[in-house]
């Protein structure tokens, strides 16, 4: 896969030109997916962005815990994900966009990746602050996949919104299936990044049709 697909200058921009929205259930390798587009497009226009990040920084401050650690996959941060949840629905209850806000706020790249969204606030913050510009992306797995990686059901976890929040109601632009199979990822991974493209091109057709 090359970079082709995507023709972007490299520069420092206040907005960005495409956003990718990912979800998807634990263990269905987000993070892993998300790595490989980003190495593919480059560090310099690519950006990937957790919602995760600011919640676990201003968690780890409140409650003195290490923040470094709760960013991990390790049992450090499942032991205290439960509480972490609830703690971030608070806040989110306050201000659906407050770690929306957040995690872009130091983006500087013309493409970004949020590679977890998680409720239909996400989504519609993202689309509702940047339309046109939002292609969202869901990561499935079987379960025997999921299980192969470490997950187990967890109640109050997987079955919670954070995990269950876009099952229903999103229109997603493209599912990626990811459970191993590296050729058919590679193609899907193809596909998203023409759609990418042709986003783009939609949403500058748009931006230069000026009203009679």
């Amino acid at each position: 896969m090359n970079v082709e697909h995507i023709s972007i200058t490299v520069m420092t921009y206040t907005q960005p030109r495409i956003i990718l929205l990912f979800s998807g259930k634990r263990k269905s390798g987000k993070d892993y997916v998300t790595d490989l587009i980003q190495k593919r497009l480059t560090a310099e226009m690519c950006c990937i962005l957790r919602l995760s990040a600011p919640l676990k920084r201003q968690y780890a401050k409140d409650h003195n815990l290490d923040y470094e650690e709760l960013l991990g996959s390790g049992q450090y941060k499942e032991s205290y994900r439960a509480d972490m949840i609830r703690w971030g629905e608070m806040k989110r209850q306050q201000d659906s966009g407050f770690f929306c806000r957040l995690a872009i706020k130091h983006s500087i790249q013309p493409i970004w990746i949020i590679s977890d969204c998680r409720r239909m606030s996400d989504v519609q913050w993202f689309r509702e602050e940047f339309p046109g510009k939002c292609v969202c992306v869901r990561v499935e797995a079987s379960e025997q996949t999921r299980s192969q990686r470490g997950w187990r059901f967890t109640t109050g976890i997987d079955d919670a919104e954070s995990e269950c929040g876009l099952d229903e109601g999103v229109k997603f632009d493209c599912i990626i299936r990811n459970d191993g199979a590296d050729d058919i990822l590679e193609k899907q991974l193809e596909d998203l990044l023409s759609l990418m493209k042709s986003q783009e091109e939609d949403s500058n057709t748009q931006n230069n049709i000026k009203p009679d």
